[in-house]
């Protein structure tokens, strides 16, 4: 007999073996939006047939899981619709991602271009009407080997090869065949919401030495008002669009000799630096030490903290007198030689080191992308140096500053999550339990939400990620806070306790703002290009009306920046409406208007930038209405 239990509600059969479909039927949770199962916590197709019973959960097309359902199916009927179209086609891997799916296609030969989704689009639609049945059959590992060596398809081959078990999973639907795990909705029919967005190359499984295939991004919702909402996002995403923006206003470039290094305008740097101050300000408040370290350091260096061992494929090297030498990816082994220095005491203790560190990372070509992802950055680092007992009010500080930092400041919403041991972790399981367990407890006790991401900390300790959302509810991973036994015993670090002997001090790595660079870009987004008064590249515009009010404009700029604001005065020979549209378009806060009344009063007309005209008013009170701006570095 089987049993089957959900929410207080119970069903038995008599039989060995039953379809899941049947099982939600008689206790009644089947409908039109169930398009999948868990059983005993395992995801299963509706038509999955089970001879085990237990606790089932339907999966509604609606819940995270059931979408994500719901997009591998779509990117397994576009597969089906490019084979239709391009006959000899062969398919890499499609999964499911944030927000849509993708598929690697090898096109034998044939070339896609934009145009070209919307005829495939097409080709999905006719295959969802005919509402074919998505089926799956279990293979041994080398029936699956044959099936898909007789079918000439070397990518499958390879990814059979790979799996680690004695049996697969093929799923068909009409002609088309599929490699996958699953599972997956019942038929075609209930694929509806769906667009196909883009086109990229993409390396076979990510290595530049395989042969590059053509990588098709799509997306699929439940519902049409959905797909409808996430479209519009895309668009303004494309209008807010960092590296539009940057040359737009004029704050950084792009060029070949640098793939991966962004060039800083003065307008960019006139923000970083705002940035940089305000970090400053708000590190010595919080009694952190500013230190720096050496851009590249000894190769012995590495291999003890472990990076030449876990990191190397992400690292540059060099040789000075004949020795070898890598450029540093991280900041904390020069950190740690700088807490060496001296002998420490708990007294002490803790030790706040920060340091604004340029470090560099190798990263494939294909996914750098503009300030988001580089291979030169500025991390704003620290390096608590702590007792164990000090560990939880350390924690709950640094996240004290982040919600100033994101919320407070600049507005963001934030989500938190726990990522715990990764498989190339470094020390005992011992020592990773009392750190994540260090950790649960600061979140636990602030009252922070969190979920677990498990497997994703860093080599040598778990860490806390903070993801901050922007005004188009989109997400990005800046800051952490990462909770190290390891490097402090690999570098045998110390100090001396109140009991008069050396015990090894915990070390906790954070950043706020993660990458200056990045954090400008999400920056640049966020706010589209339209920047807080206080970092904003260009504070005020000075537009003189002709050239007989240029001095008073010279002396007016000069008046503002001796008190430490950002002035550009506009001389072209232009028309007043030019002027005053044109640095609207350069999103600046404030504009002022010197004609023949100004000059004469020696006062200003003054414009803002979302409110339009103000007035005129006395270059004092134009003084005291920005007083009254926020300014977190005044």
């Amino acid at each position: 007999m089987l049993q089957f239990m959900s929410n207080g509600k119970n069903f038995s059969t008599e039989n060995n073996s039953i379809e899941i479909l049947e099982v939600l039927k008689a206790l009644s949770l089947d409908g039109k939006k169930i398009i999948a199962a868990k059983l005993n916590g395992q995801l299963l197709d509706l038509s999955r047939v089970v001879d085990f019973g237990g606790e089932i959960e339907p999966v509604s097309v609606e819940s995270d899981e059931g979408l994500e359902i719901l997009r591998h199916s779509t990117a397994h009927l576009m597969a089906q619709a490019v084979e239709n179209l391009y006959p000899g086609s062969k398919f890499g891997v499609g999964p499911a991602i944030k927000d849509g799916f993708y598929y690697d296609i090898d096109l034998n030969g044939a070339a896609l271009t934009e145009q070209d989704l919307s005829k495939i689009e097409a080709e999905m639609r006719k295959l969802a009407g005919k509402a074919e049945k998505i089926t799956r059959e279990d293979l041994s590992k080398a029936a699956a080997l044959e099936f898909f060596k007789a079918r000439g398809d070397e990518y499958k081959v390879e990814l059979v090869e790979a799996v680690d078990a004695d049996t697969v999973s093929i799923y068909r639907q009409g002609d088309y065949v599929d490699l996958c795990r699953g599972p997956h909705v019942p038929d075609t029919s209930k694929i509806h919401n769906f667009k196909l967005l883009s086109l990229a190359g993409a390396y076979w499984r990510g290595d530049e030495k395989n042969k590059m295939l053509t990588r098709i991004y799509g997306t699929a919702f439940a519902t049409p008002d959905e797909l409808k909402d996430y479209l519009k996002r895309l668009e303004e995403a494309k209008l807010r669009d960092h590296r539009k923006l940057g040359r737009e206003l004029d704050l950084f470039s792009l060029h070949e000799e640098g793939p991966g290094f962004p060039f800083f305008h003065p307008k960019g740097m006139a923000i970083m630096n705002t940035l940089i101050d305000f970090w400053r300000r708000e590190h010595i408040k919080r009694g952190y030490q500013e230190i720096r370290t050496p851009q590249i350091l000894d190769r012995e260096l590495w291999l003890k903290s472990g990076h030449w061992d876990h990191y190397r494929e992400n690292m540059y090297f060099t040789e000075i007198d004949e020795k070898p030498f890598a450029v540093k990816p991280m900041n904390c082994p020069g950190g740690i030689l700088v807490y060496k220095t001296q002998l420490h005491s708990y007294r002490d203790l803790p030790i706040r080191m920060t340091e604004l560190g340029v470090v560099h990372r190798h990263e494939r070509s294909g996914v750098l992308h503009g300030l988001m992802r580089v291979r030169c950055f500025t991390q704003d680092d620290a390096h608590i140096y702590c007792e164990p007992s000090q560990i939880r009010d350390e924690v709950m500080k640094i996240m004290e500053l982040d919600k100033y930092v994101y919320n407070d400041v600049f507005g963001f919403k934030y989500s938190v999550e726990l990522s715990t041991r990764p498989e190339n972790s470094m020390g005992s399981e011992e020592q990773w339990n009392a750190a994540e367990n260090a950790l649960k407890e600061a979140l636990e006790i602030s009252g922070t939400p969190y979920h677990i991401n498990a497997g994703d900390g860093a080599f040598y300790g778990p860490k806390i990620d903070f993801h901050l959302e922007d005004c188009i509810g989109r997400t990005w991973q800046c800051g952490t806070i990462q909770l190290d036994f390891q490097l402090p015993e690999r570098f045998d670090m110390s100090y001396i306790g109140e009991d008069g002997k050396e015990h090894r001090p915990v070390m906790l790595h954070r950043t706020i703002l993660g990458s200056l660079e990045r954090f400008l870009g999400i920056l640049i987004e966020h706010y589209a290009g339209a920047f807080p008064y206080w970092i904003a590249p260009v504070q005020i515009k000075i537009i003189p009306v002709a050239n007989e009010h240029v001095n008073y404009a010279k002396e007016l700029s000069d008046e503002f920046l001796k008190s430490g604001l950002r002035v550009e005065i506009d001389t072209r020979d232009e028309k007043l409406g030019r002027k005053i549209r044109d640095a609207q378009l350069q999103k600046i806060p404030y504009m002022i208007v010197l004609g023949d009344k100004e000059l004469a009063n020696k006062n200003i007309a003054v414009r803002e930038r979302s409110k339009g005209d103000l007035g005129s008013m006395s270059v004092d009170e134009f003084k005291n209405l920005l007083a009254q701006e926020f300014n977190p570095i005044h």
